[in-house]
């Protein structure tokens, strides 16, 4: 598999950005500068990010003017076709071309998944797949939780609910089963009803 790459300095290293190290294709999920402390210091980007593949944490501190491979990586909305024992088959809403990921390199997002979902980006490198990336928050259904208590606040305590999808979050006592619901896909905690 080979990748299109392009060299850069780690001072444009972006969120959402992929590069390669080690093998590996990290997308970048958050940067922090830290400016030097003395003069003759260099600035540090502190680089928060994951594998596409394996989904690893990758953590690391880039002197700016460190070069970094980047990888050409092409964002493209993609919607959930069906999911089988090969896998997840994902649909492009444009070129309506399928691309199929094995359960285990989307084991992060299974929990997110349901049919309809807006919002899904597949990260495409030379017309291979590397991966998805799902919006920011998700609507989901409450399966099964506790009765709701009418005399609950919504700053009172919480219950477990498990949703549509098989996710357990912890939601405010006053929701009931089959109630919308928002969910970060990145904490994997309750927003708000939807």
């Amino acid at each position: 598999m080979l990748l299109e790459l392009r060299r850069m300095k780690a001072n444009e290293l972006k969120k959402g950005m992929v590069f390669q190290m080690g093998g590996q294709n990290i997308v970048v999920k958050h940067v922090q500068v830290q400016a030097p402390s003395s003069r003759s210091g260099n600035t540090l980007y502190k680089l928060r990010g994951q594998d596409v593949s394996s989904r690893q944490k990758f953590e690391r501190s880039f002197k700016g003017e460190e070069n970094i491979e980047q990888v050409d990586i092409s964002r493209r909305a993609v919607q959930l076709l069906y999911r089988d024992a090969d896998g997840c088959t994902f649909m492009d809403a444009e070129s309506y071309e399928q691309y199929t990921l094995a359960d285990a390199v989307v084991v992060d997002e299974l929990p997110f998944l349901s049919d309809g979902l807006e919002g899904i980006s597949a990260l495409i490198s030379d017309s291979i797949l590397l991966g998805i990336e799902l919006p920011a928050t998700v609507v989901l259904d409450i399966e099964e939780c506790a009765p709701g208590m009418k005399a609950a606040s919504s700053s009172a305590r919480t219950k477990p609910a498990t949703l549509s999808t098989g996710l357990v979050v912890q939601v405010p006592e006053y929701l009931t089963p089959g109630e919308k619901i928002k969910v970060n896909t990145e904490t994997r905690e309750f927003i708000s009803r939807a």
